[in-house]
C-alpha cells in the first residue's frame, strides 16, 4: 500500500491556495482556552482529510468525553480519514487519559504523538527525523506499531572534538554552496575540519525528503504529514 502523504494547512492557507493539495490536514484545532470543548474546528474540509488536534492550550478540566463526542461529530461530518493528536506537553496524566480514551472510543484512526503514545496501542505519530540519525535506527523502538511520521527540512551542526560530538539545530540557510551528499542518512553535509576539532554541518533539503519517503515506504511507515507552507510543491 502507497503511503499517505498529508499536508497540514490553516484556515488561511486552505482559502488562499488555488489548487488544494491530494491530502490536507487541518492543523489548528485545540482546546478552547475559554471553556470546555474545542476551539478553531472547521466547517468544511475535502473528504479523506485528517484533524489534527494540539495541546497549544492546556488540557486542564477538559472532559474526555465531551473532547470524544465532538471529534466523532466533526470527523463523520466532514468525512474525514481520521485524527492526529499532536501533543507536544510531555507528563500530563490529563493528556495520557485522553490519549487513551480517544483511542479506544473513536472508531476511526487515531493517531498519538510519541510523548503519549506508549498509553495505547494505536499509530504513533514521530517528530521529524534529525539528519544526523538514520531512519531504521530513528523508528527501531516503535516496531510492531503502525508509524505515522512528520516530514520537515531540517539543519542540524555537528561538532566533533576529543571530548565527544555535540549535536544541535541550526537556522536553515537560504542556499547551500558545496554541499556533499549522503545516500544512506538522505541529507547533504559539509565537513570543516581543524587540528583541534571537525564540523559537520547537515542539511535535509525537499529533494532528500523524497528520497526519505521512499525508505520510509519501504520500512513499512504508513503516513507522512509535513507542514503546507514548507512542503507545498513537495
Amino acid at each position: 500500500m502507497a503511503i499517505q502523504q498529508y499536508l497540514a494547512m490553516t484556515a488561511s492557507e486552505i482559502t488562499a491556495a488555488s489548487v488544494l493539495p491530494p491530502r490536507i490536514a487541518w492543523m489548528a484545532c485545540h482546546f478552547s482556552p475559554y471553556g470546555t470543548g474545542l476551539s478553531n474546528c472547521p466547517h468544511r474540509l475535502p473528504p479523506g482529510s485528517l484533524l489534527i488536534l494540539n495541546d497549544r492550550t492546556p488540557i486542564h478540566l477538559h472532559d474526555p468525553l465531551r473532547i470524544a463526542c465532538q471529534l466523532n461529530d466533526l470527523a463523520r461530518w466532514l468525512s474525514c480519514a481520521g485524527i492526529l493528536l499532536d501533543f507536544q506537553r510531555p507528563g500530563c496524566e490529563e493528556t495520557a487519559r485522553l490519549s487513551t480514551f480517544l483511542s479506544d472510543t473513536l472508531p476511526f484512526p487515531v493517531a498519538v504523538s510519541s510523548l503519549y503514545a506508549r498509553c495505547t496501542a494505536s499509530p504513533v505519530f514521530l517528530p521529524s527525523l534529525p539528519c544526523h540519525i538514520p531512519l531504521e535506527k530513528f523508528i527501531a523502538p516503535w516496531r510492531g506499531r503502525e508509524i505515522w511520521l512528520e516530514l520537515a527540512p531540517d539543519c542540524r551542526e555537528l561538532l566533533v572534538t576529543s571530548q565527544g560530538c555535540q549535536v544541535r539545530s541550526i537556522p536553515y540557510p537560504e542556499a547551500a554552496p558545496a554541499f556533499l551528499h549522503d545516500e544512506m542518512l538522505h541529507c547533504r553535509y559539509r565537513p570543516q575540519v581543524t587540528p583541534t576539532q571537525a564540523v559537520f554541518t547537515l542539511l535535509r533539503t525537499r529533494e532528500d525528503l523524497a528520497c526519505l519517503i521512499s525508505q520510509a515506504e519501504h520500512l513499512g511507515i504508513t503516513t507522512t504529514v509535513g507542514l503546507y507552507q514548507e512542503l507545498r510543491g513537495q
